[in-house]
């Protein structure tokens, strides 16, 4: 093993690539502790012990922690994934776009473009949102297991730091997805997952710690103990894969004889990684974002009062609150219902099929066109169903553990480590690509 990582640093090129992506790692943390001009930091306390709770926790974590900082990085990276799953989406209905789809690398420079112009648009909208929401002391609402009163990050109102803060916060995005695609071109990996791993890394150790703190030694070992658990079996269900054989038949090209070789299909377990729990958290906030909007209301108050007041309660008791089987029931069924929706769109079996016939190729034992359509429809919707449910056990089984210890500060922690597995062996396969590409022995064998 040590011997493996010495060869990494022997290689010239990809010793510069590894350190480049560690500077922007490091400047990336540096600016996720930059705190935004003129807020509040008695409501920045506020913030930080409400962002561990709940469905905002996602966006805390995506962010490493700059989010409860309200730093410049405060939106993090989500606006861009967003952005990659609208453009996803869009991909199958838009025609337009389907045709760039297939274009190869001209037409995705396009689509990467795009994606872009919408990342800024919904970096714009989250930014403006959470300004007026929590500038004005309204984000009280996402702060279930938070009993104390809401107080605002602007004290002299939106106007006019708040303005001046949107800006920066849109501008903290742009400049992460520069890095990201920095690191893309001259570093090590995807940047983009290069940034979400370190964010979820970073935010791990004190997770832990706080469950340490808090005198809950036993559920600290069992916390780590659940987490190396898991580790494994992320590992396992990442690297299984379903294989479709597919057989070319020979064919006569000029003079040459092209063809005749077999390959497969690779199906992964786990198609949609953690996208499902994406759409689930996204989800998940809706009623928060509405019932911000309606107010709090008052128990003692008239009837609009008195349903604007239950309507928070409920909201607060079991939408938000993620130590509440309501919401762990409902978190899963929204995970497994988004990886099948998700796969579906990912994975079109018509193309797919249509693809294998124009290359003369085929599955054994059955017939190319509908039959071929009918057959890989089936297999990516048994395979799903293995690949849902184990997602969804990832991320609600931390929170039945903590459930049981009353601890509330470590949200997310089975999608940390589905996230930091997931994209750490891809990275093993990129570095082990590079050392056997100039004769050396990788990591994986």
């Amino acid at each position: 093993m040590l011997s493996n990582v010495k060869n990494i640093f022997k290689v010239e090129d990809l010793r510069n690539k590894i350190f480049f992506t560690f500077i922007i790692v490091a400047l990336y943390r540096v600016g996720a502790s930059i705190r935004v001009p003129g807020v509040d930091p008695l409501a920045i306390d506020q913030l930080q012990e409400g962002a561990q709770n709940g469905a905002l926790g996602l966006f805390n974590l995506f962010s490493g922690g700059a989010f409860e900082q309200f730093s410049i990085f405060a939106l993090g990276i989500m606006p861009y994934i967003t952005a990659s799953i609208i453009m996803q989406v869009l991909g199958v209905v838009i025609p337009k776009l389907e045709e760039l789809q297939q274009q190869g690398a001209v037409g995705q420079r396009k689509i990467t473009q795009y994606t872009r112009y919408v990342t800024i648009a919904l970096a714009l909208l989250q930014a403006t949102v959470l300004v007026f929401l929590f500038g004005t002391g309204g984000g009280g609402a996402f702060f279930s297991a938070v009993q104390a009163p809401s107080v605002p990050l602007l004290p002299d109102g939106v106007w006019p730091r708040g303005y001046l803060i949107i800006p920066t916060l849109v501008a903290g995005t742009a400049v992460l997805m520069w890095m990201g695609e920095l690191i893309s071109q001259r570093g090590i990996g995807n940047g983009m997952s290069m940034i979400i791993f370190a964010s979820v890394v970073a935010g791990m150790p004190g997770g832990f710690y706080g469950v340490w703190q808090v005198n809950k030694q036993f559920w600290f070992v069992a916390l780590v103990l659940l987490t190396l658990g898991i580790i494994v079996a992320v590992v396992f269900v990442e690297l299984g894969q379903r294989r479709i054989p597919v057989q070319f038949a020979k064919r006569v090209v000029g003079r040459r004889m092209m063809g005749g070789q077999n390959t497969y299909i690779p199906l992964k377990v786990n198609q949609s990684g953690v996208i499902p729990i994406i759409f689930a958290s996204s989800i998940l906030l809706l009623p928060a974002i509405m019932s911000s909007f309606l107010g709090n209301g008052s128990e003692s108050g008239g009837w609009w009062d008195r349903a604007r007041f239950e309507i928070q309660s409920f909201v607060d008791g079991y939408i938000l609150n993620s130590q509440n089987i309501v919401y762990i029931v409902l978190f899963a069924v929204l995970i497994i219902a988004f990886a099948y929706f998700y796969n579906s769109i990912a994975f079109d079996p018509v193309r797919q099929a249509d693809q294998i016939r124009r290359q003369g190729g085929f599955i054994p034992g059955v017939r190319p066109g509908p039959q071929t359509e009918s057959y890989l429809a089936k297999a990516v919707n048994r395979i799903t169903l293995p690949g849902a449910v184990f997602i969804a056990i990832i991320a609600i089984l931390p929170y039945i553990l903590l459930w049981a210890a009353d601890v509330n500060n470590f949200p997310f922690a089975g999608t940390s480590v589905l996230i930091s597995v997931g994209v750490a062996l891809e990275l093993m396969r990129q570095i082990d690509s590079q050392l056997m590409l100039r004769n050396y022995e990788g990591f994986l064998k």
